[in-house]
């Protein structure tokens, strides 16, 4: 059987674009799959990552399909197989992937709009499109709603940038960028951390709404192992947070664009503006108080502005809001209270003799005791202070709705 022809309005692309899709153990679904995307795109790579189950005359329906194959010979998981497939579409001189899942959850007959804009906004090769899925079909898996925030708040906290749905594998991505990016993950992390290492790299990020079907419950085929892969996803999350705030930039993956902060600094009224408006979501505000409020607790003597700063422009959190609330934990008060939390921590009973000359005046001599206590207070108050300030903003945000 030939293939079928390509739909129209798509041969003659201007941006060089292929489909590539990661394949393990879904035999019932992956012919029908990359049939479907075929419709849409000339070159469609099906890249099987150590299948041990394989629908019959594999090789052979595939070819007739016009569709190319590249074997694993052992699982390595989804972010090598991905990786693995653009090193061979950029060996053919192809500007983009757009991935799609072999298990039938994505649609092929969204990949026009995929197409559409990258043929509008593509050429530059800056660009990463990420599916945006619906979750309200009631097949839809509580537990990847839930994944799915706890993911796009800490991408949020680690690039700056908001993306709906951070777990999506319908996604398309700069074969070039994605190649020097340096990714590090190769299963299912790898779908989170090639997004941050392209969105530090200078790429724009755009989203698409998709449609998802969602088998019922125990006909859908997952190879998610839910502890392990949520352990890497919080060892990625929290190795990410950590670069994220160490001095040395990122590695840069397009030309810089030019930057309108001079523009800011000459005038006043705007960058105050700028200052208030800068990730002013309830979310992003509970995050700047909790933050500005831990590093306000402890024991940075003379440096806790500088330390706020620091971490609020790496971060990119609302700095007004996080210098703000540090003036909640000016001495004598909070150094009081994690000084004798802490000595009762190290040595058993309180410290007896608590007066601004032994708090205060000697606080130096009792570095050892505030750490300890601001240790314990610090996490503390700054969920307190965190949970305080975004429900305050949500409500004066429903009210100004």
């Amino acid at each position: 059987m030939p293939a079928e022809p390509l739909s129209t309005c798509w041969q003659g692309n201007s941006v060089k674009t292929a489909v590539a899709i990661p394949l393990y153990d879904n035999p019932a679904t992956i012919l029908a799959v990359a049939a479907a995307c075929r419709r849409h795109v000339e070159d469609v790579l099906v890249i099987d990552d150590g299948s041990t189950r394989l629908p019959p005359d594999f090789e052979d329906a595939l070819d007739r399909q016009g569709i190319d194959l590249l074997r694993r010979h052992s699982n390595g998981g989804q972010g090598a197989a991905i990786l693995n497939g653009a090193e061979r579409l950029a060996a053919k001189g192809l500007d983009y992937v757009i991935t799609v899942d072999a298990d039938g959850q994505h649609l092929a007959d969204d990949l026009p709009a995929f197409l559409t804009l990258l043929d509008a906004e593509g050429a530059e090769k800056d660009l990463i499109i990420v599916g945006v899925r619906d979750f309200q079909d009631s097949n839809a898996p509580r537990s990847s709603v839930f994944g799915r925030n706890f993911s796009n708040f800490w991408v949020k906290l680690e690039t700056g940038v908001s993306c709906a749905d951070t777990q999506s594998g319908f996604r398309a991505y700069p074969i070039k960028a994605l190649l020097r990016s340096g990714c590090r993950c190769r299963r299912y992390t790898f779908i989170v951390e090639s997004l941050v290492r392209l969105l530090w790299g200078g790429l724009r990020l755009q989203e698409l709404p998709i449609r998802t079907i969602y088998q019922p419950p125990g006909q859908y085929v997952s190879h998610f192992r839910p502890f392990l892969d949520n352990l890497r996803f919080s060892l990625l999350h929290t190795w990410l947070v950590c670069r994220r705030l160490l001095p040395w930039p990122h590695r840069r993956l397009v030309p810089r664009k030019p930057s309108s902060f001079l523009a800011l600094l000459r005038s006043p009224r705007a960058f105050l503006g700028q200052l208030l408006r800068e990730n002013a979501s309830p979310e992003m505000l509970g995050v700047s108080a909790g933050v500005g409020t831990f590093l306000a607790v402890l024991p940075l003597i003379s440096c806790h502005t500088i330390a706020i700063l620091y971490t609020c422009v790496r971060l990119k959190l609302n700095k007004v809001m996080a210098l703000a609330i540090q003036n909640l934990y000016m001495p004598p008060l909070a150094p009081f209270l994690c000084i004798e939390l802490g000595h009762f921590l190290l040595r058993g009973h309180f410290l007896r003799e608590a007066s601004m000359q032994t708090i205060v005046r000697e606080a130096h001599l009792r570095l050892l005791d505030w750490l300890a206590g601001s240790l314990v207070l610090g996490p503390l108050f700054a969920i307190l202070a965190g949970l305080a300030t975004y429900f305050v903003a949500r409500g004066i945000q429903h009210r100004n709705a």
